[in-house]
């Protein structure tokens, strides 16, 4: 990627992968964990250890490391056959489950680098943070310093938009990156400066940089020959905090107005929290139905396909910490309509059009215009996106490669 080898020993957690291994098309977090083990793979690779927590942490074996990552990357991006590299992975993974189970976390003790003196210890997933006592074990027998990747406060911030196990666990989280951290990536300045306003005044006082995420999804397709009518994208996970109600309730009135004319809205993203309340009107509704389509098993290539097409990605979210989707969708020159949230201004700087998530006639609105051949709003974002820039995985790196390099110099 074009950045200098790392000198030190590096751990990696793997624990995201390890977690996912078995899903075909996840999104997030196991992608930046994947983009982490790939840089580093290439950067430091003979200074490199792997981690994964599995109900105990344990010690991933470097060929088995490899392996995964490499399955893993063929299986979520579409290329090399996802089915047989799923299934690769799905293995290796349950390997890894059976060893860490067995042998634990004595391998990591062991007099042998990179578990020695030197050692910074990468952790950009949340299966691991939290687990407050190991992290204190393997700090003072090892010795190693960490690095923490912050993906969001959503869960502190915004807690009836997640589980009630799910915001206990992100308490810990957080208590753990302040108490053990001793540097902190965020992906948005809107992250860091949450996670300032609630930790500095308890203590904490690490070194804290921000990084926005590169993108995955490649070079934009050709487009597909339009079909009979447009159609929008919504990439999320359906759950109460990406707002799919709004869209719903939207395309109820579109339908009511336009019958089988009305533009279609197709769905991608995991089935999650609370999500069969929320699908119930599609399900419920004839009219519904027939314009909503849904996709929950896209691999990176079909998602980039689907939105090239598009009249827009849309993208009500109620809270994010960062909005990959606008990042991605903007990358392959698809116009974005999305929330007025900080996090997602950060990425699409002057170009997407923003609202309110509540907003239901400033959405409806934008939608007939944009569905419109000649949609005079829509020719707009696409001149402002001219200028728009992507983020990548290279400027990610360029900025968390020194602070890995400072950490392992930092005094203990």
């Amino acid at each position: 990627m074009g950045l200098e080898p790392i000198q030190g020993n590096i751990l990696l957690d793997l624990s995201a992968l390890l977690a996912m291994a078995e899903r075909r098309t996840p999104r997030g977090i196991p992608r930046v964990e994947l983009a982490y083990a790939k840089h580093l793979l290439a950067t430091a690779p003979d200074r490199l250890g792997f981690t994964g927590y599995w109900g105990r942490l344990g010690r991933v074996p470097r060929d088995a490391a490899i392996a995964l990552v490499e399955a893993l990357d063929a299986c979520w991006t579409g290329r090399g056959g996802s089915g047989p590299a799923g299934d690769r992975a799905a293995e290796i993974a349950r390997r890894l489950h059976r060893d860490i189970l067995l042998r634990g976390d004595a391998p990591l003790y062991a007099r042998h680098p990179p578990a020695i003196a030197n050692t910074v210890y990468v952790i950009v997933s949340h299966p691991l943070l939290g687990r407050m006592r190991t992290l204190q074990r393997v700090k003072e027998r090892t010795g190693a310093r960490f690095l923490c990747l912050i993906h969001d406060l959503i869960g502190i911030e915004y807690p009836h938009y997640v589980p009630r196990r799910q915001r206990l666990r992100h308490h810990d989280r957080m208590e753990s990156v302040a108490r053990f951290a001793d540097a902190v990536i965020v992906n948005s300045a809107a992250t860091g400066a949450t996670f300032r306003r609630r930790y500095e005044p308890a203590g904490f006082k690490a070194p804290l940089v921000v990084a926005p995420l590169g993108i995955d999804l490649g070079s934009a397709p050709a487009a597909a020959p339009a079909g009979d009518r447009p159609y929008f994208v919504c990439v999320a996970t359906i759950e109460p905090r990406k707002n799919h109600a709004l869209l719903f309730n939207l395309w109820q009135r579109l339908a009511e107005r336009l019958g089988p004319h009305a533009p279609r809205l197709v769905l991608v993203g995991h089935r999650g929290w609370q999500s069969q309340s929320i699908l119930r009107p599609v399900s419920r509704s004839f009219l519904l139905s027939a314009l909503i389509e849904e996709h929950n098993m896209l691999p990176d290539a079909a998602v980039a396909e689907l939105l090239v097409g598009a009249r827009a990605l849309l993208y009500p979210s109620f809270a994010e910490g960062y909005g990959l989707p606008v990042a991605e969708a903007l990358a392959l020159g698809v116009p974005v309509i999305c929330s007025d949230l900080p996090e997602l201004r950060e990425v699409g700087k002057s170009v997407p059009e923003y609202f309110d998530p509540r907003s239901e006639q400033a959405w409806e609105d934008a939608v007939l215009d944009y569905a419109k051949p000649a949609s005079i709003r829509r020719q707009a974002q696409l001149g402002r996106l001219a200028g728009w820039h992507a983020p990548s995985w290279e400027q990610h790196f360029a900025v968390v490669q020194p602070v890995i390099e400072e950490t392992l110099g930092s005094p203990r």
